[in-house]
């Protein structure tokens, strides 16, 4: 999602406020300014009431407070940073808030949660953080988000790129001709430089995987055909293939149909050094059942992709350096809710189906939080969290799983047979990441290793 055109020079400002509300007014009166028909004190009222229901603290000292308004623009954002750092409630004391991102949505613009989540998704990336509160003046501030929020998807490889990965990359192209493959699936991990989509004679796809790179749609020379963002759960060579390809399939630009040539190493060596070839129906086969589709009917591929996010965050992160066990199920939730029963009183009853939909940023440490409680997540297709703390009392004697699987997993496999739903588990025991379709279960990661 291009955020580029949505970010203003003249809405990028250095703020002398010590407070949030102070902040927000500094903000809004650059806002105002430039778009009169906006009621200042309405959105003042309007931000600071979302506020106070739901923190807009995403953490590393940055803030992005956001409202919902009827205007005749889609999004309007303003920026804002303090040198010293401002009071927010909702952060740590060890955490000053150097930088406000403060958004105005339209209240029928249909992507706004996929908005949110592409700034979120920027932001919590270190490094660009301390790049935007470091600059020294605000036009080189400005520069660096309108650069980052581009998105930068034509990433070259290191100038010291050995002869060998020229030989890997060209020998990929010869084998992905002569296998009759599809497409070419580079792990963009390997390099802690950029990488620039390679230069393949024919009619291939090509498919960068990769956990860092921000999402781009534009169309420059060296650009990939497609970008598939997926956390590396290890240091192992394609680890993370079965998630990209799974992802790639919800979204509709890999088919069952297709073989995929792979081309990775291990990350952040800078050295390619294995290649393989991936027949996609022979891979999933087995989430198949005979049946055409891997996606219920009701399950958006976004959801979906969110919720093997979060999953993997907590195989990878736990909570409080603690390993975390729990089961999301996704889709078919008249039908869930049927073959389930409240364990603890449901915490997220009585919240707006906004403010509890797993594609909200400010959902994620929210649902990590009660990943601790025994029972399931139950989300809707559309990705409302329904209920935390689900007891799945659907049966299944049919399906038989492999050894050393508890009753998070057997749970997950009944329900996903008993409707026409997706589950999640993610070990408590072994930080493994699978997911449950018609009883079948596959494995999105291996089971964590510790260095």
């Amino acid at each position: 999602m291009r955020l580029d055109k949505y970010i203003s020079r003249g809405r990028v400002s250095d703020l002398s406020s010590a407070d949030l509300e102070g902040a927000l007014v500094e903000l809004l009166d650059v806002t105002v300014e430039r778009f009169p028909d906006l009621n200042k004190d309405a959105l003042l009222k309007g931000l600071l009431r979302r506020e106070s229901t739901m923190t807009t603290y995403l953490g590393g000292g940055v803030a992005m407070p956001h409202v919902r308004v009827k205007m005749g623009r889609r999004y309007i954002l303003a920026v804002g940073r303090s040198h010293y750092g401002i009071r927010y409630d909702s952060a740590p004391e060890s955490e000053p808030v150097h930088l406000v991102l403060m958004l105005i949505a339209d209240e029928k613009a249909r992507d706004y949660l996929q908005f949110l989540a592409a700034l979120a998704q920027l932001l919590k990336d270190p490094a660009f953080v301390e790049s935007l509160v470091k600059a020294p003046d605000l036009d080189t501030l400005y520069d660096r988000l309108f650069s980052g929020f581009g998105g930068v998807a034509g990433k070259v490889l290191p100038a010291g790129q050995s002869r060998l990965n020229n030989v890997v990359l060209r020998e990929a192209g010869r084998i992905a001709t002569a296998g009759g493959c599809t497409g070419l699936m580079v792990f963009g991990d390997v390099f802690t430089g950029r990488i620039r989509a390679p230069k393949i004679d024919g009619s291939l796809k090509t498919i960068l995987v990769t956990r860092k790179l921000p999402e781009d749609d534009g169309a420059r020379p060296g650009r990939f055909d497609e970008t598939v963002q997926v956390r590396s759960f290890s240091s192992h060579r394609l680890a993370q293939l079965r998630s990209a390809v799974l992802v790639g399939l919800t979204r509709g630009f890999i088919t069952f149909k297709d073989r995929l040539c792979c081309i990775g190493g291990l990350a952040d060596s800078n050295q390619l050094d294995t290649i393989v070839v991936v027949d996609v129906e022979k891979e999933f086969s087995t989430l198949l059942s005979g049946h055409a589709e891997l996606l219920p009917a009701d399950v958006k591929p976004e959801v979906l992709e969110r919720v093997i996010a979060v999953a993997t965050e907590l195989a990878v992160e736990g909570r409080e350096g603690r390993p975390v066990g729990c089961l999301f199920v996704v889709g078919d939730e008249d039908r869930v809710e049927k073959l389930t029963k409240p364990l603890v009183l449901n915490p997220f009853y009585g919240y707006k189906a906004e403010d509890r939909n797993i594609l909200n940023p400010f959902m994620d440490e929210t649902v990590k939080e009660f990943s601790s409680i025994d029972g399931a997540f139950v989300i809707t297709g559309d990705g409302v969290v329904r209920a935390a703390g689900a007891l799945i009392q659907a049966a299944d004697f049919n399906h038989a799983l492999p050894s050393g699987l508890g009753s998070r997993h057997a749970a997950a496999a009944a329900i996903s047979v008993a409707a026409e739903c997706i589950a999640i588990v993610v070990s408590s025991s072994t930080g493994q990441v699978a997911l449950f379709r018609r009883g079948a279960m596959m494995s999105l990661t291996e089971s964590k290793v510790k260095s």
